[in-house]
Order: structure tokens, then C-alpha cells, then sequence
């Protein structure tokens, strides 16, 4: 059969990525496999197992644990109205239709809650098409889009603008990709009247011992991160970011949604914990197991034409396989894959972790091809 190491090593020996890291973790036995190939950049050192990333969308699962450990402290509840943190939010208004012009809007029939945040019903959001008028305002605005943590405006300006974008859908009726999870850490933050880093560090990376996931990456850890590419259009690799660049200090707005940095093993830290249904290591808790039941439960299935979950299920922060519909999806298994090249997920069904950690942008299908050689061999059998 053929190794993890050898998966890595095909997919850089084809030019598919300059490097990357993988893992899998099987809970029940204590097997960790680790496949390390190439180089952080084109030409420069090698990739290494602690190797710092740009991890993207799987910074949302993480978000949304750490709005779980505050409900069970009692900080808030599910169903708690948002505007109480995020005034800004109090009156929203509906476009008429997915398509209408930005003007054309109806009042919204109930309040946005935390819920409603956590599954991506709150009416914020990216929808299947992106040609919609709301959807290139917010790109307009500097509101959606890759991430470029230093560009974005701070975060009391980002939340002004976007409660002035209509929603998409009726509260709690629709279903809308990415926003909850950036307006969620802005709601973290002011509950806590911290940053939320420090909210963060509190609820689930201190704990978990997570201490190279962050929103920067420090002087003392730079010469670990791997830099970042996007292919041009004839296919070639172009840097989009270098390790001295936008990860490089504090961002205006840190994005709940994919503005963290992590490496392999701190993230599967974090599949462990959810694994032993909310556990740390030192034997406290950093979750309830109702709150890990929760957030790895399908509370929403979208069609099979949605770009994004392509008919699966989404439970709080990430998406729950309902079927077997490709080599990889196993049903139950929670996680989520980064634009900028990564995946992370747990099956909690075989007790396994499976992490994958590469550097180039998903702009299309050849980009995802090298995550779903990893995700099927990984894949239980």
C-alpha cells in the first residue's frame, strides 16, 4: 500500500505544490503518520513537520469551539439575540430577492442569534452566485474575499460596513457562506471585552497547548512559515505572500473566518480534543460533550448545487459528510478545508484525525485534486 510519505512526495514531485505537511492520527491505537516533502518556498529550506501555515477556512471550526466554551460558561446562550453584543445588527434588513439590487429590502422577521451565526443562517454571507450585486459590494468593500489580514479595516469599521450590507435570506431560512464566523469573533471579543486572540488563547489554544496558532506569526517563529502561492493563468506558480508578509503583525480585523496561522500538530491538538468529546490533556475540559455533539451534528443540508457544501451537511464551524458521495466522505466525519491550501477533519466513527497542510490557493478544481488524493487515501477502509 502506499505510504503518506509517498502521497506527500507525489503531489510535490508533480508540481502540484512547492511543499506541504500531512498527518493522520488514529485515536484508538496512538498512530500518528507524518508525510513531509518540499520546501516552505520555491528554492528556499524544507518543509518541515512544524512548519507554520495560513490555514484559512479551518480556522473556523476553532471559532466556533471557542463560542462553545463561552455558552458553556454561561456567557451567553444559543438562542441570545446578537444585537446585545453587536448592536450594529439590531435592524437588519432583507433583500427582496438573492438578485435584488441593494435597495430593494424588506424588514427581517426575527432577531440574528448565536445559532443563527454558528450554522451560517444568519442572512450574512457569501451565496451560490457571486455575480449577485450584494456579493461584489462586499468584495467592493473590502468585506469578503481572500484573506489579507493587513487590508481589512478595523474591526468596529468592518462591522459598521457589513451591517449595512442587506441579508441574503430571512434569519434562520437560508443558508450563506463564511460571515457568520467573522461576525461571531467580533461577538466573542465584546463579550469578553477582550481581543479575540485573548479570547481564544482563553477558551481553546492555551488549553490545548496550541501555541503556534495564532492571527500573526511572531520575529521568533517567521523563518517557520511557509510562503504562500496562487497559480496565473498559464499555470504558474506566483508568490502571493511571503513569511515576512501580511502574517507578519497584529491585522486591524482579525477574521474568525480564515485569519489564523497553525501548524499539523497544533491543529491536531484540536481534533483530539473533539474526539474525547470536549477533553484536555491535562484532564480539565475545554468543551462539554453536548457542546462537541453540537457542533459536530448537520443542523443544515444544502443542495447539491451550493459551490460550497455541494448537498452535505454543516453543523457549527464546519461541514458533516451525510453520505458517501465521494472516496473521502465518510458520514459523520466534521471539518473543513482552507482556500489557501488545507484541510482539517475528524471521523469520529474510526477515531481519526486527518490534517493536510499545503501553500498554494484553491482556485479551482487541479487545486483540490491534491487535498482529495490526500483525504481518500486517508479515508478509513
Amino acid at each position: 500500500m502506499t505510504t503518506l510519505q509517498e502521497v506527500v512526495e507525489e503531489q510535490v514531485g508533480a508540481g502540484r505544490v512547492p511543499g506541504a505537511v500531512a498527518l493522520v492520527a488514529d485515536i484508538d491505537t496512538g498512530a500518528v503518520d507524518v508525510g513531509v516533502a518540499g520546501r516552505r518556498a520555491v528554492g528556499g529550506e524544507a518543509m518541515t513537520r512544524d512548519t507554520i501555515f495560513r490555514i484559512a477556512s479551518i480556522t473556523k471550526p476553532i471559532v466556533a469551539a471557542a463560542t462553545m466554551a463561552l455558552v458553556d460558561r454561561g456567557r451567553f446562550g444559543l438562542d441570545d439575540p446578537v444585537a446585545t453584543w453587536l448592536p450594529e445588527l439590531a435592524d437588519p434588513v432583507v433583500l427582496r430577492t438573492p438578485g435584488s439590487a441593494l435597495d430593494d429590502v424588506v424588514p427581517a422577521a426575527r432577531p440574528i442569534t448565536v445559532r443563527h451565526l454558528l450554522t451560517f443562517q444568519g442572512g450574512h454571507g457569501l451565496p451560490s452566485d457571486f455575480g449577485a450585486p450584494v456579493v461584489q459590494h462586499m468584495f467592493a468593500e473590502g468585506l469578503q474575499g481572500p484573506p489579507r489580514p493587513q487590508e481589512a479595516p478595523p474591526t468596529d469599521e468592518w462591522l459598521a460596513r457589513m451591517a449595512a450590507v442587506p441579508l441574503l435570506h430571512q434569519p434562520g431560512e437560508g443558508w450563506t457562506y463564511n460571515t457568520g464566523s467573522d461576525l461571531l469573533g467580533v461577538l466573542l471579543a465584546r463579550a469578553e471585552s477582550a481581543t479575540l486572540a485573548e479570547v481564544l488563547d482563553d477558551t481553546v489554544l492555551g488549553p490545548l497547548g496550541m501555541a503556534d496558532t495564532g492571527f500573526h506569526v511572531g520575529a521568533d517563529a517567521v523563518g517557520r512559515m511557509a510562503t504562500q502561492y496562487r497559480r496565473d493563468e498559464a499555470g504558474e506558480l506566483e508568490r502571493v505572500d511571503p513569511p515576512d508578509g501580511q502574517w507578519a503583525a497584529p491585522p486591524p480585523f482579525p477574521s474568525g473566518a480564515g485569519g489564523l496561522v497553525s501548524t499539523v500538530d497544533d491543529w491536531l491538538a484540536f481534533g483530539r480534543m473533539l474526539l474525547a468529546g470536549g477533553a484536555a490533556p491535562d484532564g480539565g475540559r475545554v468543551l462539554a460533550p453536548e457542546s462537541v455533539r453540537l457542533m459536530t451534528t448537520s443542523h443544515v443540508e444544502a443542495g447539491p448545487d451550493d459551490p460550497f457544501l455541494q448537498g452535505h451537511g454543516w453543523g457549527f464551524g464546519g461541514s458533516v459528510d451525510l453520505a458517501p458521495t465521494e472516496p473521502w466522505n465518510v458520514p459523520g466525519r466534521y471539518g473543513w478545508v482552507g482556500g489557501t491550501g488545507t484541510a482539517g477533519y475528524v471521523i469520529p466513527s474510526a477515531g481519526r484525525i486527518t490534517i493536510w497542510m499545503g501553500q498554494v490557493e484553491m482556485a479551482g478544481a487541479d487545486d483540490f485534486s491534491v487535498i482529495a488524493a490526500f483525504l481518500t487515501w486517508a479515508a478509513p477502509r
